[in-house]
């Protein structure tokens, strides 16, 4: 084969090609630093949020910020009322989630979630939820109430406790205990004095969450470089003498 017949490649100027890529490129670019720089801060406030878990007295949080997935520590006593959460499964298994006054040394009580129950065989029949009694230091983060989107109010669960219900609602729980803060805790591990089976998705998305977006975002920006630079070169020879794009 002569090299008149042999195929070679050369670079073919497409301005459509080029364009989109001049566009698109700095587009994702930008959006893996901005991963990046939100990964930075993210870590800087969750360093300063452990912090400040050790170091800042529970009415000074009350009073302050109670930001989702925020980490505390209180030191208190749990107290009677237990809601039982309906519905909630793990691993397919129907349960409910415990939900317990804590009453710490200092400050005003909170609601606190210490994880999943699994459910008796009968609806007639709740588990025993009882708290154990004592002083003790436990460690949480911040929640929201667990108060799902629904159409209309539910009507408030009366009865003996532990009392099931489907939501809980800070009036409702306000209504047993007065001064209740606008966020709840939820124990961090089945290992903390009370636990169940607390093992809960992050609140807070994480600095490894962003730099995970930004190497997605990287890779699209180097994939988009090499599709270009692959398309832009075009084959001639025997075949393709009269190819011109």
């Amino acid at each position: 084969m002569s090299d008149s017949q042999r195929q070679r490649r050369y670079w073919h100027f497409d301005w459509r090609l080029l364009v989109f890529s001049g566009v698109f490129l700095p587009v994702l670019i930008s959006l893996g630093i901005w991963q990046l720089n939100r990964a930075e801060e993210k870590q800087k406030l969750l360093a300063q949020w452990q912090q400040e878990a050790v170091h800042l007295e529970w009415p000074d949080m009350v009073a302050g910020d109670l930001s989702n997935g925020r980490p505390v520590t209180l030191t208190g006593a749990y107290g009677r009322p237990n809601w039982l959460l309906d519905n909630r499964t793990r691993d397919g298994v129907p349960g409910y989630e415990v939900l317990t006054v804590f009453h710490p040394l200092a400050g005003p009580p909170v609601v606190v979630n210490r994880g999943w129950v699994q459910a008796p065989r009968t609806r007639d029949q709740l588990p025993d939820v009882d708290p154990p009694d004592g002083v003790f230091t436990v460690e949480g983060r911040i929640s929201d109430y667990p108060v799902p989107p629904v159409l209309g109010d539910q009507p408030m669960a009366t009865g003996p406790w532990p009392r099931r219900v489907q939501s809980l609602p800070p009036e409702v729980a306000r209504a047993e205990v007065p001064g209740l803060p606008g966020r709840i805790v939820r124990l961090s591990g089945h290992r903390q004095p009370g636990a169940y089976r607390a093992d809960w998705e992050p609140d807070l998305m994480g600095p490894q969450t962003h730099y995970g977006y930004a190497a997605q975002w990287f890779a699209l920006a180097v994939a988009l470089t090499i599709l270009t630079v692959v398309a832009s070169y075009r084959k001639t020879g025997a075949n393709n003498d009269n190819d011109n794009g």
